[in-house]
């Protein structure tokens, strides 16, 4: 394994992913949180709350200034996870076929299920209109804690394929078994985790409008991630044994 290789790959490809991801935000998401902070603006100022406007906007002017970088950040959290599983897994990702980009993105398509849809389907993203800011950590760790059980289900079923798939004559029979395990594991997690507390009080519209952009931009952020991830591993070999020169 080239080290510094596959460092450069992770970082570089996550970096880039994450970047283009706060660059979408801002112009397809943050429109429409915009709209929510105007509503919740109003429902305050109802009831009796001084709100300063020129603070608000300076607020918020820093804050999308700051998404950008929050983006790459967290593309480089992401990319380099998405590194480590890939070393792993690249030799069950089309065994027969040396293409990095295609094994990139069916580990991608597999990463973005498991760590996104998955929980988005228990508790779907809402704009920050919605939802009362006393259980923000409560609502924070009922996310947090299905990504847990959705993520290392699918890890620990990937290693026990690993380990014991040969045992299964047949590869369709394996993978079937495997969809079927996760598959109970996750409707068990939805029915024992407890629903979001709080309710919506916003048009429904903005509501299924955020929910919609978001899944986008965090689905061409996986996307782009595995294209240029992959790419890059075609460039660079990391997996390749490194050479040892002697003087």
């Amino acid at each position: 394994m080239k080290a510094l290789a596959f460092v450069f790959v992770t970082l570089l490809s996550g970096a880039i992913a994450g970047t283009i991801l706060g660059v979408l935000n801002q112009a397809i998401v943050e429109p429409h949180i915009d709209r929510a902070i105007s509503i919740e603006t109003e429902i305050a100022v109802k009831e009796g709350e001084v709100i300063d406007p020129v603070a608000l906007q300076n607020y918020r002017l820093w804050q999308k200034g700051g998404e950008i970088a929050a983006g790459t950040v967290l593309g480089m959290s992401l990319g380099a996870l998405f590194g480590i599983v890939f070393v792993y897994s690249r030799p069950l990702l089309l065994p027969r076929s040396n293409n990095n980009i295609r094994k990139a993105l069916i580990l991608a398509g597999i990463m973005w299920f498991v760590l996104f849809l998955v929980p988005a389907l228990k508790y779907p993203a809402n704009p920050p209109a919605v939802g009362n800011p006393e259980t923000i950590y409560y609502r924070e760790s009922l996310y947090l804690g299905l990504v847990a059980v959705s993520g290392f289900s699918a890890l620990g079923l990937a290693l026990l394929y690993r380990k014991y798939g040969n045992k299964v004559p047949n590869n369709r029979n394996k993978f079937i078994i495997v969809l079927i395990i996760y598959a109970a594991i996750i409707v068990g997690a939805f029915y024992i985790l407890p629903p979001n507390p709080d309710k919506i009080s916003v048009p429904q519209d903005l509501v299924q409008d955020f929910r919609v952009t978001s899944v986008l931009t965090m689905s061409i952020f996986w996307g782009l991630l595995a294209i240029t991830f992959g790419a890059f591993w075609n460039r660079l070999n990391p997996h390749e044994a490194a050479k040892i020169t002697t003087v």
